[in-house]
């Protein structure tokens, strides 16, 4: 009977379970069920229009060590002994004291060289390679373990910058080893006599890894008794993103999207907690080592700034994308400025597009070229705020940072933190700002969310969407399906939708502060989710030209579609792309009907891409990078009348190669 009693209560269980999912997919329970329906095209020139040419982009904050510990590649953290506060002495933490207090003592002190970041690390070595005290063996002093370890890769070189003072003799080796300190990687000993560095000097050097270790640290230690002054230690891979310090690695999986903007550098992270942890860009921008850095109150650590607005605008550049500033309106999440003392911000601001825009002889300008970009970057999107329009002051300040932005530069787009209802010509805005976080069944359900917004400007900037909920799990296949139908009925609207992107774009698996994020990754590993994959479907949409489609099914609701055509830049060739989102639990079988082509379907050279898995809640995880990736296969015989069977819980795409055009060149 126990046993009965517990088989009766698991499969009880089960039951309540698979119904709790159905509801909470919305979604028909038609297992074993396949729909039939009919998916008309119409590709006729008369009844296209554009999408526009920015229309899917990429946003990025500053949370989840998305850029410290991330995508910015140092590995160093805390390299300027800031994080701890500007009263010494103070918490050096992630550092770490090798040796014991009788043979060294650290702590932190204002005599730093730089400013702005007065703080320093002071090491009293009392132990010496001879005498009564003794060094230990391998030597006393300090370490860095990185954000939870570093990766260090046999072969590769890495630039190791510090800066030094010392009125003693210096024997100090700087080493990368494995996480215990045991195993050498690298190492390199910077040596000088009495007074040798009596004033603070900057060493730099290469360190050339022996060994991989996805878990090293960088230590830094001596056996020879006196004080060491240390400052701004620094530890970055010479192979970066097209050389300008962004890992590789994560950096790659943008361009793998072809974003056609780059918002940042975030919402809360630019507004902060309190305005005295707001992102300030100009603090930001410089030598990395006179940056200030600042406590991200927002997502709760410290950042150095060495990803800041220059940074910001070089990605965005190496990227091909359109650079958007999201600018600190005078608010954070507890205070504001009111309108009356608003004015030093807005001065600020317009600097600030003076730094990206300017002359290299104008004066931020040529701070921006002596960053080494003589040529102006091309900032075209400043976004005002972070959804603050419900705040007391924020429209007074808006209009203040509008003027004067409109009066320097009038071709540049503000986007207001307002909603559409509010914008009229005595509060003008050439975007306004949408997010949407939500469930899974009512992202699906917001398809239709622009369909009856009135034609005509201002339009909108969906600069942040996510599925949110016990459904989204870390970023399910459903999620990202959700997200495939709310992105299909923005093209569908795109003549009152500008501009779109999800959020948050990365997390480092070891500070999870959000989730779902669409790309997780670690000091050496990395892997999209799935709706990282479903937006590759829509990398082709940006500036193709969309074309109507109806869907016809007998009860069943779960199928949303759209379809562009969109030229391949590397060959000239030109597809018709179909995208079908099957949100339920059944399959369907479609016959696609495609009338108007100017240009017929060739019968080979077509393929279809399948985004799906074996369970709507499926995931992507470190052990399983790929379980809901993208599934390409030719299409046999491609036409505009075809039969496809669509599977449940799926994102498909058929890419049809349509014939060349009579009048296109040779």
């Amino acid at each position: 009977m126990g046993v009965q009693r517990a088989y009766a209560a698991s499969l009880l269980h089960a039951l309540v379970a698979v119904c709790a999912l159905c509801w909470a997919l919305s979604a028909r329970c038609v297992l074993g069920q396949t729909q039939t329906g009919q998916l008309s095209v119409d590709a006729s020139p008369q009844n296209a229009r554009n999408i526009p040419e920015k229309m899917f982009g990429i946003f990025f904050e500053e949370i989840n060590h998305a850029g410290a510990g991330g995508l910015w590649a140092e590995l160093v953290s805390n390299r300027g002994f800031e994080a701890g506060g500007p009263n010494t002495p103070s918490n050096i933490d992630p550092w770490l004291i090798i040796g014991n207090e009788s043979s060294i003592i650290v702590g932190t002190d204002r005599t730093s060289c730089f400013e702005r970041n007065p703080v320093a690390l002071r090491m009293e070595v009392l132990c010496d390679s001879k005498g009564t005290n003794v060094c230990p063996s391998g030597g006393v002093g300090v370490y860095n373990p990185g954000y939870w370890g570093m990766n260090i890769e046999k072969g590769k070189v890495y630039k190791v910058s510090l800066h030094i003072r010392s009125s003693d003799t210096v024997s100090l080796t700087v080493s990368l080893t494995s996480s215990d300190g045991l195993k050498k990687l690298s190492a390199h000993t910077i040596t000088g006599s009495k007074k040798a560095f009596a004033k603070w000097t900057k060493i730099e050097f290469h360190l050339k890894s022996s060994q991989n270790n996805t878990n090293s640290r960088l230590q830094l230690t001596t056996n020879k008794s006196g004080v060491i002054w240390l400052d701004q230690i620094s530890v970055m891979p010479m192979d970066t993103y097209m050389g300008h310090g962004f890992r590789k690695d994560l950096a790659s999986m943008l361009a793998n999207l072809q974003p056609q903007f780059l918002k940042f550098p975030g919402g809360n992270y630019a507004m902060g907690n309190y305005l005295r942890n707001a992102f300030r860009w100009s603090e930001t921008v410089g030598p990395w080592e006179q940056r200030a850095g600042h406590f991200n109150d927002a997502w709760g650590y410290w950042t150095d700034d060495g990803l800041g607005f220059f940074e910001f605008l070089q990605l965005a550049e190496d990227l091909g994308a359109s650079p958007v500033w999201v600018v600190n309106d005078g608010a954070s999440q507890n205070e504001e400025i009111s309108t009356a003392i608003i004015a030093s911000l807005v001065k600020d601001v317009v600097d600030g597009i003076e730094f990206a825009r300017g002359g290299p002889k104008t004066p931020w300008g040529s701070v921006r070229a002596a960053m080494g970009h003589p040529e102006p970057f091309k900032l075209d999107y400043v976004s005002i705020g972070n959804q603050e329009c419900w705040m007391l002051y924020y429209r007074g300040n808006y209009q203040k940072f509008y003027s004067a932005i409109k009066a320097a530069y009038p071709d540049i787009n503000i986007v207001s933190s307002c909603d559409r209802s509010t914008i009229s010509p005595s509060n003008p805005a050439d975007l306004y700002d949408v997010h949407v976080y939500t469930s899974s069944s009512d992202m699906f359900s917001r398809t239709s969310m622009f369909d009856n917004t009135p034609r005509g400007a201002p339009k909108a900037i969906v600069s942040e969407y996510a599925v949110t909920g016990n459904d989204a799990g870390k970023g399910t296949l459903v999620a990202a399906l959700a997200e495939a139908a709310f992105l299909i009925g923005l093209e569908r609207n795109s003549d009152v939708v500008e501009m779109a992107s999800c959020a948050p774009l990365f997390v480092n698996d070891n500070d999870r502060r959000w989730s779902p994020d669409a790309i997780v990754f670690n000091s050496w590993q990395h892997y999209g989710c799935p709706n990282y994959w479903m937006l590759h479907f829509f990398k082709d949409s940006s500036g193709a030209t969309l074309h109507p489609t109806t869907i016809q099914i007998s009860n069943y609701d779960q199928l949303v579609a759209s379809a562009i055509t969109w030229q391949n830049t590397k060959d000239k060739s030109t597809y018709l792309k179909i995208k079908v989102v099957n949100f339920g639990s059944g399959a369907v079988d479609l016959n696609i009907s495609v009338a108007g082509l100017a240009n017929g379907i060739k019968n080979s050279g077509s393929t279809t891409t399948v985004l799906t898995s074996s369970g709507p809640l499926d995931e992507n995880s470190f052990q399983q990078p790929e379980k809901v990736a993208p599934v390409s296969s030719p299409i046999a015989n491609a036409k505009q009348q075809m039969d496809v069977s669509v599977s449940p819980y799926s994102l498909t795409s058929f890419d049809l190669l349509l014939e060349p055009s009579k009048h296109s060149s040779m």
